[in-house]
């Protein structure tokens, strides 16, 4: 029971977190959701700091194994790409973005620990996509220039920026296909 009731602790805050961001929920937004006091949530995490630095650290392990799923999966290096951009576009089906893009937005308000997992993620996240890059150009199929360190942050920063830009529009699913996808295709669609 106490295992489900921190999962549940923390799915809430990681919804209000991607929603509203650091600043902006508390433990008692969290209680009235969950439906439980605010001293059960200090049980399971004393520390705001705590808790959010364990739903970045989360946060990453399920987003090392959506990545792992789309390397697994038999799809070529084009629509892994896309697979991956996909996983920022799907966030915004509800309204929410990447966990790590917004607490960035924070960084310099953060607790040192919080925002050594927020670099941890992007640093996990950049090496995934430098890997399929790289892939990419040996064989030939893309060509990264001026490298694919490089590419991979341009991509991250692009799916990230496309999100917030997205946010903000009446259709935001729409709205970051209409940014990413032809930048996509015109980047890494194979001639």
């Amino acid at each position: 029971m106490e295992k489900n009731t921190a999962k549940r602790i923390l799915d809430v805050a990681q919804d209000m977190v991607r929603n509203r961001g650091y600043s902006a929920f508390s433990y008692a937004d969290i209680a009235q959701q969950v439906g439980i006091r605010k001293a059960s949530i200090h049980y399971h995490f004393p520390s705001k700091d705590e808790l959010v630095k364990e739903l970045v650290k989360r946060y990453r392990e399920e987003m090392g194994k959506a990545c792992d799923r789309i390397t697994q999966s038999t799809a070529s290096l084009d629509q892994q790409i896309v697979q991956f951009a996909n996983l920022y576009r799907n966030g915004l089906e509800e309204h929410q973005i990447c966990l790590c893009a917004m607490l960035a937005a924070d960084f310099e308000v953060l607790p040192q620990p919080i925002r050594e997992e927020i670099q941890t993620f992007f640093s996990h996240t950049e090496n995934w996509v430098i890997n399929l890059l790289q892939q990419g150009c040996d064989n030939g199929h893309w060509d990264c220039h001026p490298s694919v360190e490089q590419e991979a942050k341009g991509l991250i920063a692009m799916l990230q920026g496309a999100q917030l830009l997205a946010r903000s529009s009446a259709d935001s699913v729409v709205t970051f296909e209409q940014v990413v996808y032809p930048l996509l295709t015109a980047k890494f669609a194979k001639a």
